[in-house]
């Protein structure tokens, strides 16, 4: 289904109007003792506690930049994607959520110009998320409390996984009185959604939650040239929870989760490729995990804390004629303690991440990593306005050796002004699961024999706050040495080889936000200029897929209670492409969306509309080659969204406090 646009404009103009409607009447209901315009000082925003640090501090006395999402923004945009947190994590500046997999809709998550397979993807502090592109596709957002963004290397923190970054998703913690919820969604691609989450109290210091869901869409073949747009699936999952608090600061948390899904993309049924001949992309995914967390107070010291998680995902995959099933396995356990001395704060600990992946029709590209680590946190309180962190971990790799990964950090907090600086640096273990493979298998790739990948990032960020009005500028750059790059070396065989040189980014975020009585305004700009050395070995080019400029604008009125309205709109500049017939530099494109959640007690309805302006790459070019590429893929790199319009409505019902 596609609305025209004369129908999408109305749309449009029609939540336009209604906010200002909402707006007007909210004006009118303030109290006139309060000046118009501004909040009441009184109101105390909730305290924000970070969890990736590992300190539990407040977020603005972190002095490593941490960005939270929390549960309000959270529960918005659970409205426009309930089965997926692609949309959640993609509309944070500097975070690009990028589509590597045009026939499944695989999609990874670069930080700051930085290739998606840096990032590290937590749950709870655990990494129960790990080896797959699609796993950003199978993590509803129903039963997450907040979402924690640490940008730049992080191996300090987390190890090789975090050369990037990290992203935390933090569980809900269940209240004092019992509560549940379900939502139910369809949109007009012909896809469904059905969650559900339950919480209560289990009598002394017990707890536990629930959640689960059911999620499916149709291929759709949207451009009739017989390759699937939009990938077929059908997917539940579930994920118990059991929560223990004694109050005295010792705590546990134990978590299991299960996933399966079948996804079914490439070619549509009765329809071929240019060389005459069916090419189905079909992968069954199972994933099922478990984990603990665990925070036990030590008398004169600190608090002891424990983390230890395993996870077992197998993946049936069918790129053409080639099948492909693997196996990737994770088994990740960490032990540290911290306290308190003065104006010293410091954590200290050990760990070790294994993990495995086997494939049944490739086992030369099989590995199974070990690695031990040792690691330290440290930071220092120089009078009210200064505090110096520093961080570093030993981690001794099965197969590249002991690497030393340190970081520093500075915050510097005068009235009304945040300033932090950091630098760091990582490595990565190299996998043969780059963006290309992803979408064309092993079948056409050379086994590897690989250095480390390693990065230096430093960043300086400058925040202000004035009342309803903040805003943040940040600088940032890496240095990537042995980067991966895929290399042509006969007419049906690519090699990944360390890149001869070294892969730059520098770049710049800039955010503001303002609050007027229930309208919030928010808006942002992403410079990235990203140059990596060309595969060819002669020169430089700049970093294929990775939008030189990007913005983006929010307007959002919310009141607890009775509903929330809100228009966005993103803009995405030109990307240079790589192996791309019809062009070179992709097109600009602005990205329009609108939603609308009218709560009647405890049942709400919404509608939201995506990509009003119904953007879609095929509508400028074929996405399809010509002919096969020597990596094995049948489709162009997705420079911009493939699903063009979609509208989605439902309702979700509240029940208990």
């Amino acid at each position: 289904m596609s609305l025209p646009l004369s129908l999408r404009s109305s749309l449009l103009a029609a939540g336009l109007t209604a906010l200002a409607s909402f707006a007007a009447v909210e004006a009118r209901a303030q109290d006139p003792a309060q000046p118009e315009g501004m909040e009441e000082e009184a109101e105390e925003e909730e305290e924000i506690l970070v969890q990736a640090t590992r300190s539990r501090r407040r977020v603005e006395d972190e002095a490593i930049r941490v960005e939270v999402i929390g549960r309000e923004e959270i529960e918005e945009k659970m409205l426009m994607t309930p089965g997926n947190i692609s949309m959640l994590v993609a509309e944070t500046p500097g975070v690009r959520v990028q589509l590597v997999s045009p026939g499944l809709g695989a999609s990874k998550v670069r930080m700051q110009g930085m290739s998606g397979r840096y990032t590290q993807l937590l749950s709870d502090g655990l990494p129960i998320y790990s080896g797959s592109s699609i796993g950003l596709l199978q993590i509803p957002p129903t039963d997450l409390g907040q979402v924690e963004v640490i940008k730049g290397a992080a191996s300090a923190l987390y190890g090789p996984a975090a050369l990037a970054g990290v992203i935390n998703l933090v569980s809900r913690r269940p209240k004092a009185a019992p509560e549940a919820e379900v939502l139910l969604n369809a949109t007009t691609r012909d896809g469904q959604d059905v969650t559900a989450y339950a919480a209560a109290p289990l009598g002394g210091n017990w707890s536990a939650s629930v959640t689960g869901g059911f999620h499916r869409q149709t291929r759709k073949d949207l451009d009739d040239d017989g390759w699937a747009d939009m990938a077929q699936y059908e997917r539940w999952t579930v994920r118990p929870r059991l929560f223990w608090d004694r109050g005295d600061g010792a705590n546990a948390l134990i978590t299991l989760g299960a996933m399966d899904e079948k996804r079914r993309g490439g070619t549509v049924p009765g329809r071929t490729v240019p060389d005459v001949t069916e090419f189905p992309l079909n992968q069954n995914s199972r994933r099922i995990d478990g984990g603990i967390v665990a925070e036990l107070p030590v008398e004169g010291v600190g608090t002891a804390q424990f983390r230890a998680s395993g996870t077992s995902q197998r993946h049936e995959h069918l790129y053409g004629p080639s099948r492909e099933d693997d196996r990737h396995d994770t088994i990740f356990a960490e032990l540290s303690l911290g306290g308190r001395g003065g104006d010293t704060t410091w954590i200290a600990g050990a760990a070790v991440q294994a993990d495995r992946y086997r494939n049944r029709a490739f086992e030369s590209f099989d590995y199974r990593y070990t690695v031990p680590a040792l690691f330290v946190q440290a930071e220092e309180k120089i009078g009210d306005l200064l505090v110096l962190a520093g961080s570093a971990r030993l981690d001794d790799h099965s197969d590249f050796g002991t690497r030393l990964s340190p970081r520093l950090s500075l915050l510097f907090r005068p009235d009304r002004w945040t300033v932090r600086a950091s630098v760091g640096r990582g490595f990565y273990a190299p996998t043969p699961f780059v963006d290309a493979i992803d979408e064309a298998g092993l079948s056409r790739l050379e086994p590897l024999g690989l250095k480390a990948e390693v990065a230096d990032t430093a960043s300086l960020d400058i925040g202000y706050a004035n009342g309803p009005f903040d805003a943040n500028l940040t600088l940032f750059g890496s240095d990537i040495d042995h980067g991966l790059q895929l290399r042509d070396i006969a007419p049906d065989r690519v090699r990944l080889i360390n890149a001869a040189g070294v892969t730059r980014t520098r770049g710049a975020e800039m955010t503001a936000r303002y609050r007027w009585n229930d309208i919030t305004l928010r808006g942002s700009y992403v410079f990235v200029d990203a140059r990596e050395p060309e595969p060819s070995g002669t020169g430089r080019r700049r970093v294929p897929q990775t939008p030189k400029h990007s913005a983006g604008l929010v307007a959002m009125w919310e009141q607890h209670g009775r509903g929330r309205i809100g228009l966005e709109a993103y803009y995405t500049g030109r990307q240079t492409l790589d192996d791309n017939p019809y062009r070179t530099r992709s097109k600009r494109y602005v990205e329009l969306g609108a939603l609308a959640e009218m709560t009647l007690g405890k049942v709400s309805l919404f509608v939201n509309l995506e990509n009003i302006l119904n953007v879609r790459q095929t509508r400028t070019d074929p996405i399809l080659l010509p002919a096969r590429a020597r990596d094995g893929r049948w489709t162009v790199d997705a420079w911009a969204p493939t699903d063009g319009f979609v509208a989605n409505a439902g309702v979700r019902f509240r029940f208990g406090e």
